[in-house]
């Protein structure tokens, strides 16, 4: 017989994140715990408010589901009880860690993977003027990718501030919905001269077929607009990235499979997260053993992360310790 537990966690920031939308102090999660035959299983996740989550409904909808997940409800069911979430996240990861470890194997090893490695991620220069984004860009020259945070007040000397400051990383842009299609197209030349990889959700979601038909002169990701592996067929012509989260798709068993049916349609892949901790980020990474961008920075935010949370160097990720995620 299974137990099911679910709480409300909150980490405090190292320093204030800011993004387009406002400005975050402290990663407020979900954690789910799953036992059965003395093994627990874990899982994270991150209510968003964009979504219309909060702490308090993640928790309501976990509840709901209870009974079915203590009477033996699996992961191939889940999708039919809870919809994408940062609840059905920490549900189906829970559900993936315990199945490992009752299986006494890696839930790599369960999919045929190889183990996850060293991987590098995008350290992120979050919204501020543009001196004091050059001045936290210039602590990230030597990393491999850097991801920056713009809105419309003056992303030019946004983007120009941090690319004085990192010439040689590469760079995506991140202007969470907050540009117009005028924007977009007037900041091209900008892009590709400050040698810009990808742009990442410059539209609202609710605005983005004007990105129909526009040819970008750098690829352009959509995350707000894309969740699972049905949107993939009404984004095809307005991308060319997308940007999986682990909150939008409900879990690693959605994420492995709006993968697949990107990779299929010839889409890009940039794998992503919330501000987490490392709960989150451990199962992430197995996505992003196959993407091109990797973003997956969130517990560097943390002022104090899990215990054997990953740890990263010069903007390379070592994974988790499988005692936190993942089973042996």
């Amino acid at each position: 017989m299974r137990s099911l537990n679910a709480r409300s966690e909150t980490f405090p920031l190292v320093a204030p994140f800011r993004i387009s939308r406002g400005v975050k102090t402290a990663a407020d999660v979900v954690t789910v715990e799953i036992s059965a035959e003395g093994h627990i299983g874990r899982g994270e996740g991150v209510p968003y408010p964009r979504y219309g989550e909060t702490i308090e409904s993640a928790l309501a909808a976990i509840e709901a589901v209870r009974g079915a997940i203590e009477a033996g409800t699996g992961r191939a069911e889940l999708g039919a009880l809870m919809p994408p979430s940062a609840a059905r996240n920490a549900v189906d990861c829970a559900l993936w860690d315990l199945e490992a470890r009752l299986a006494g194997k890696s839930v790599t090893a369960l999919l045929g993977r190889p183990a996850v490695g060293q991987t590098p991620t995008a350290l992120t220069v979050s919204l501020d003027t543009p001196e004091a984004m050059g001045a936290a860009a210039l602590k990230l020259a030597g990393v491999p990718l850097v991801k920056v945070k713009v809105d419309r007040s003056d992303p030019a000397a946004q983007i120009r501030a941090v690319r004085a400051a990192a010439p040689n990383p590469r760079m995506i842009v991140d202007p969470n919905e907050s540009w117009t299609i005028a924007e977009v197209r007037d900041l091209q030349s900008l892009l590709v001269d400050l040698r810009v990889d990808l742009l990442e959700q410059p539209l609202p979601a609710t605005e983005d077929a004007a990105l129909e038909g526009f040819h970008s002169a750098v690829p352009i990701a959509a995350d707000e607009s894309a969740h699972v592996a049905g949107d993939l067929d009404a984004l095809m012509q307005k991308y060319q990235v997308i940007n999986i989260k682990l909150d939008k798709t409900g879990g690693l068993t959605a994420a492995l499979e709006l993968a697949d049916a990107a990779r299929a349609k010839g889409m890009g892949l940039m794998t992503g997260c919330m501000i987490c901790s490392s709960l989150s980020i451990a199962p992430a990474l197995i996505v992003a053993a196959d993407a091109a961008f990797t973003d997956l920075d969130g517990p560097i935010w943390l002022a104090n992360d899990r215990a054997g949370g990953v740890t990263c160097t010069n903007g390379i990720l070592a994974p988790a310790s499988p005692a936190l995620w993942g089973g042996a």
